[in-house]
């Protein structure tokens, strides 16, 4: 059980996956996770070693654990790997047993909000993704090629 007295055991029903995946598209190349792997950096991090340029996290994060910690999490993992990350949450409530936070995100690399949906908005987002920029932010401040594990 969380705090805020909701309590989901997602292994129950889930399996975690075997590979780390990319999908190189004309967009870039795109790094694939869920929700629950947002709590786990490593997993991105091989993402990024696999030519990832784009991060996407589609999720239903809860509302009490998405309003603790989703929008740091996902910073994290923008600032950490240098990466945009595209997180799309589900927002409302479900089953009436959880409600989810919402507050889809489009975040930069150098870890800026860039779109962000509020708790309830359902739609279709967009914003300008540059990777010319993120190659230029990763020359000139080389974090990842410094990383010793």
């Amino acid at each position: 059980m969380c705090q805020g007295g909701e309590s989901h055991l997602e292994s129950a029903i889930f399996a975690p996956g075997q590979e780390v995946i990319t999908a190189k598209t004309a967009l870039a190349n795109i790094g694939l996770s869920i929700c629950y792997d947002l709590r786990f950096p490593e997993l991105f991090r091989q993402l990024v070693g696999a030519g990832a340029q784009l991060l996407t996290v589609p999720a239903a994060f809860t509302y009490v654990s998405g309003e603790a910690h989703w929008h740091t999490l996902l910073r994290a993992r923008a600032i950490e790997n240098q990466c945009y990350v595209l997180a799309a949450n589900q927002c409302g409530q479900h089953h009436h047993k959880f409600k989810t936070y919402g507050h889809s995100l489009i975040i930069d690399p150098w870890g800026k909000v860039l779109v962000e949906a509020d708790e309830q908005q359902e739609g279709v987002f967009s914003a300008e993704i540059d990777l010319d920029q993120q190659e230029q932010l990763r020359r000139f401040f080389p974090v990842l090629e410094y990383r010793l594990l």
